[in-house]
C-alpha cells in the first residue's frame, strides 16, 4: 500500500536550513495608488521634556557665582574706562577749540587797544562806532573777557606793574591806573595788564607843638 504524499510547504519554516532571507518592500509613494489621496507621513516620536528642576550641587553652584562675579567686575570696569575715556575726549576736544579761540582774539587785542584809545579821546563815533562795537560785543560772546580797572588790589598774576608810587591813602598795593588792559579767556590768561601801582605809606607823625 502506498503511503500518502505530503505537499510540501510554500515557505520554508524560519529557522530552517536553506531558509532564503525575505525581502520587505515598504511602500513610500506619497499618493496611494489605489485611492489617489495623499498619505500622511508617519507620526514621529515627540520628545517627552519634563518639568523636574535640574539639582545642581553645591560646588558647581559656587563656581557658577564665582564666574558670574568676575563677568559683572569686568563689565563694570570696562564700563568705567569708557565713561572716563568720553570724559578725556570731551576735555581735549573743549581746551583744543579754547585754545583756538584764545589765539585768535589774541591776534585782535591790538585792534582792542586802537578802540579803546579812540574811545577815550572821542573819535569813536558814527559807523566807526557800531562796527567797533559789534566786534568786541562778537569777541566777548566767544569768551574774551577784559579785566584791570583803577582801584582794584594789584595782582602779580594777572597784573604787570610799570610805574609806582607810594601814598597814605592806600592800605596796600593797590591799582591807581590802566595803562594798557588785560584780557583773560575763561581761566586762560591772554594778556596780562598794564598798570600803575601805588603802595602803603604811613602818615608822618604830628610833631608835639613846644609847650
Amino acid at each position: 500500500m502506498t503511503e500518502p504524499r505530503h505537499a510540501a510547504p510554500d515557505h520554508p519554516a524560519p529557522g530552517t536550513p536553506g531558509e532564503e532571507p525575505q525581502v520587505v518592500v515598504r511602500d513610500r509613494r506619497r499618493i496611494d495608488p489605489e485611492s489617489g489621496e495623499v498619505r500622511q507621513p508617519e507620526a514621529e516620536t515627540a520628545e517627552v521634556v519634563t518639568d523636574e528642576p535640574v539639582v545642581v550641587g553645591d560646588d558647581v553652584a559656587a563656581e557658577l557665582k564665582t564666574q558670574l562675579d568676575e563677568r559683572t567686575a569686568d563689565l563694570q570696569r570696562l564700563t568705567a574706562e569708557y565713561a572716563n575715556y568720553r570724559k578725556r575726549v570731551e576735555r581735549d576736544r573743549d581746551v583744543v577749540i579754547n585754545n583756538a579761540k584764545a589765539q585768535v582774539a589774541g591776534e585782535l587785542l591790538a585792534v582792542l587797544d586802537d578802540i579803546e584809545r579812540a574811545a577815550a579821546h572821542g573819535d569813536l563815533t558814527g559807523a566807526f562806532k557800531a562796527v567797533a562795537d559789534k566786534l568786541v560785543s562778537t569777541l566777548q560772546k566767544t569768551g574774551l573777557e577784559p579785566f584791570a580797572h583803577e582801584g582794584e588790589a594789584f595782582d602779580p598774576s594777572v597784573h604787570e606793574a610799570v610805574q609806582h608810587s607810594t601814598s597814605p591813602d592806600v592800605d596796600g598795593p593797590t591799582v591807581t591806573a590802566v595803562l594798557r588792559r588785560g584780557y583773560r579767556f575763561g581761566e586762560k590768561l591772554v594778556r596780562p595788564a598794564l598798570v600803575a601801582v601805588t603802595d602803603h605809606e604811613p602818615a608822618p607823625a604830628v610833631a608835639e607843638e613846644n609847650s
